[in-house]
């Protein structure tokens, strides 16, 4: 007679009850030397979402001119705004206090568990992934922490889920949550963390709301990103109620000689201040968190140039970060994704 045993040494059976939910930012480095900054920007810009040149001579470019100056460069960028206190990057700083907060809002769910990762750097999406799964997990919502979508940052974030999931015998089920540029409390959050920052609009001459930028080549082969960031913009301004004459849509940090997404930020400031705007505001909806492109290039670098070229008084609004509204609003987007799946 055969005897069948019951295969306690299996390593984990999901549970059926059990949900995995993994908010995706786009990553930091580990620190700001040379060889964290390398690390980083190898594995950001090998990735063709992000550049999707012809990949030998795209090898050689990066592994040449690139990856020997730019490290450096970014690494003193970076210094500006690292805080060993607060886990280095700001970034990594606020998308742990975003998990937290959200961990918090759901603490009497003991079914659901919640936790971060980086598409660059750590932790790595595939190490939480496989948390998740020894959890006991066998769904998992994926929330990638972009607004907007482009090819470029919520592609690049399901692409590694599902180079994960090839890897997989026992396959948990994938849910994802869809860009919510136009999402109402979004575009409320928005607003009140406006409104919270700018006591007295009357003073100001000009919103400029900018965006990252993509290369114009990507917006012309279908990436519907340039779409959403105008929708998202048109909407704040309407629930701002500011006149459009007001309010001004911007794309930043370009990289390579190509042309990008217009009208640049960088030249907009300029341009503002020489033309006699002396007070304006600046908010940069595209991301979640704070992270090097806003709190360097924006609040030093491009206020910098606006007191250059004959600016007075520049305002940056802070990203939604940890904020009450920036909470709330998310914790709606996970419960909403969830329907069904946490009965």
């Amino acid at each position: 007679m055969t005897i069948i045993k019951k295969p306690n040494d299996h390593p984990v059976f999901p549970d059926k009850n059990k949900i995995g939910v993994l908010l995706v930012n786009l990553g930091t480095p580990d620190g700001t030397d040379y060889w964290s900054m390398r690390r980083y920007l190898k594995q950001f810009l090998m990735d063709k979402r992000v550049v999707d040149l012809f990949r030998p001579l795209w090898w050689l470019i990066l592994n040449g001119p690139i990856l020997t100056f730019r490290p450096s460069k970014s690494g003193k960028a970076y210094k500006k705004i690292w805080d060993e206190k607060n886990h280095g990057s700001p970034l990594r700083g606020f998308t742990i206090k975003q998990t937290n907060k959200i961990q918090n809002y759901f603490k009497n769910s003991p079914n659901i568990f919640i936790d971060y990762a980086m598409r660059y750097g750590n932790p790595g999406i595939d190490k939480i992934l496989n948390k998740m799964t020894k959890n006991g997990c066998s769904k998992i919502l994926l929330v990638p922490l972009y607004p907007q979508y482009a090819a470029s940052t919520t592609a690049t974030v399901k692409d590694e889920v599902f180079k994960w999931l090839l890897k997989q015998r026992w396959q948990p089920d994938i849910r994802t949550v869809p860009p919510w540029f136009d999402n109402k409390n979004y575009i409320k959050a928005l607003a009140l963390t406006v409104k919270k920052h700018l006591k007295n609009r009357d003073k100001i001459d000009k919103l400029v709301i900018s965006f990252h930028g993509i290369p114009k080549r990507y917006f012309m082969a279908g990436d519907p990103y340039h779409c959403h960031c105008i929708k998202t913009a048109r909407l704040l301004s309407e629930e701002l109620k500011w006149p459009q004459k007001k309010v001004l849509v911007t794309f930043q940090s370009r990289f390579g000689p190509e042309p990008w997404l217009q009208p640049y930020t960088d030249e907009t400031i300029i341009e503002l201040a020489k033309q006699g705007s002396k007070n304006i505001a600046l908010i940069a909806p595209g991301f979640i968190s704070d992270c090097l492109e806003t709190l360097e290039e924006l609040n030093v670098e491009a206020r910098e140039l606006f007191f250059e070229n004959g600016g007075k008084t520049f305002q940056y609004i802070p990203c939604l970060n940890d904020n009450e509204y920036s909470i709330k609003f998310l914790n709606e987007i996970v419960k909403q994704n969830l329907l069904g799946w946490n009965n």
